[in-house]
C-alpha cells in the first residue's frame, strides 16, 4: 500500500516586512432582484418578450410556434365541434343537415355525429390546457433564465475527474477527483 500527499505553496504568506493588500476584483455584474419579475411580467403581458429581455432571441420563435400550434388546434376542433353539434342538433329534430344528401341519405348515423361531437370537445378542451400550460411555461422559463443569467459560469470554477499516477504502483491509474477553485 501506497499514499501520496500533495501541498500547494500558500500563495497568501506574507513577509513580516511586507503588508497585505486587498484589491477588490471587478464582478461580471451586479445581482439584480427584479430582473427574474421583469422578465416573468413581460413574458405575462407580451409571450416571448421575457425571453427576448433575457437576450435569448432564439426561444421567441419556438414559443410563439408552440403557442400558435396549440392555438390552432383549439380553433379548429372548436370549428369541427360546432359543426358536428349543429348536424346533431338539426338531426335531432329531423331537419336536413351537413351530413344528409338530397335524396334524404344519412352519410354519418345520428350515434356517429353524437360521437364525433364528445370526441371533438374533449380535444377543443386539451387543446386549451395545452395553451395555458405552454403560456405558463414560457412565463416561468423566462423568470428562471433571468435567475440563471445572474450566477457565475467563469472557467475558472470548474470540477475535472482526473487521472492520478502512483509511482509505486504503476500497473493500474487511480481514478480522483480534482476540484479547483479561484477567488
Amino acid at each position: 500500500m501506497s499514499a501520496s500527499i500533495f501541498a500547494q505553496k500558500d500563495s497568501l504568506a506574507v513577509n513580516k516586512n511586507e503588508t497585505l493588500k486587498i484589491i477588490p476584483q471587478e464582478k461580471g455584474g451586479v445581482y439584480d432582484a427584479l430582473a427574474p419579475s421583469k422578465a416573468a411580467f413581460y413574458s405575462a403581458i407580451f409571450p416571448g418578450m421575457g425571453q427576448v429581455y433575457n437576450k435569448k432571441y432564439w426561444k421567441t420563435p419556438i414559443v410563439w410556434g408552440a403557442l400558435g400550434t396549440s392555438i390552432y388546434y383549439y380553433l379548429d376542433n372548436n370549428k369541427e365541434y360546432k359543426k358536428y353539434r349543429t348536424a346533431y342538433k338539426l338531426r335531432k329534430n329531423n331537419l336536413k343537415d351537413a351530413f344528409t344528401l338530397e335524396d334524404g341519405t344519412e352519410i354519418i348515423s345520428l350515434e356517429t355525429l353524437e360521437r364525433a361531437q364528445n370526441q371533438l370537445r374533449e380535444n377543443r378542451d386539451l387543446s386549451l390546457l395545452t395553451t395555458v400550460i405552454l403560456y405558463v411555461l414560457q412565463i416561468v422559463e423566462a423568470s428562471v433564465n433571468a435567475h440563471l443569467l445572474q450566477f457565475n459560469t467563469d472557467d475558472n470554477l470548474s470540477l475535472k475527474p482526473t487521472f492520478i499516477n502512483d509511482p509505486t504502483w504503476v500497473e493500474a491509474p487511480k481514478v480522483g477527483l480534482r476540484i479547483k477553485y479561484n477567488f
